[in-house]
């Protein structure tokens, strides 16, 4: 019985640290408000992955999760890295350029309505928008991600079971004046 009990405690200890490190290193996020589809839906819970970016810089087309720069206290935001540090980024007639080239997107639900003027990112932020560009508080609105508010990149999609899999992150391209596709 002293066996039983001690393999017993050992396993539920093991458990224990297993759930609390999984909840560290890659806790879950529920979907609140439609700003990311197509690819993401209300009620969807995803696992972000909070380490990643110890390891290399936010990319363009990561799904990230986090707090708003202008009320932290808010529940955190989802958005695609869209604009990176240094470089300027321009919205007209619902096509998004940086640098003055065309972001290839075939991620979005439909073209941006809104334009946006032409505009540097400053330095260690981010410029973010929503997939669903007409339904979405984002960067557009003038504000940009510092890099210590982003919590982490969306990693995998655990529920509703139709949805399970991979998070939507893209690697979107550009297009160089000439009409070449470039990575």
């Amino acid at each position: 019985m002293k066996v039983f009990l001690r393999e017993f405690l050992a396993i539920l200890v093991l458990a224990i640290a297993i759930f609390l490190l999984t909840q560290a290193t890659i806790p879950g996020f529920y979907v609140d408000g439609s700003s990311m589809e197509p690819n993401l839906h209300p009620g969807q819970t995803l696992r972000i992955n909070k380490v990643v970016y110890n390891f290399h810089e936010p990319e363009r087309g990561d799904v990230i999760v986090f707090l708003n720069p202008d009320n932290p206290d808010e529940p955190p935001y989802i958005k695609r890295i869209i604009g990176l540090p240094g470089e300027t980024i321009e919205i007209k007639d619902g096509v998004v350029y940086i640098n003055g080239l065309k972001l290839g997107e075939p991620y979005i639900k439909d073209p941006s309505s809104r334009s946006f003027p032409e505009q540097k990112i400053p330095e260690n932020e981010y410029f973010v928008l929503g997939d669903n560009r007409n339904n979405s508080q984002d960067s557009r609105a003038g504000w940009t991600v510092p890099v210590e508010s982003i919590i982490g990149k969306a990693w995998l999609s655990t529920w509703p079971p139709s949805e399970w899999g991979l998070a939507p992150n893209y690697s979107p391209t550009t297009l160089t004046a000439t009409g070449e596709m470039s990575q």
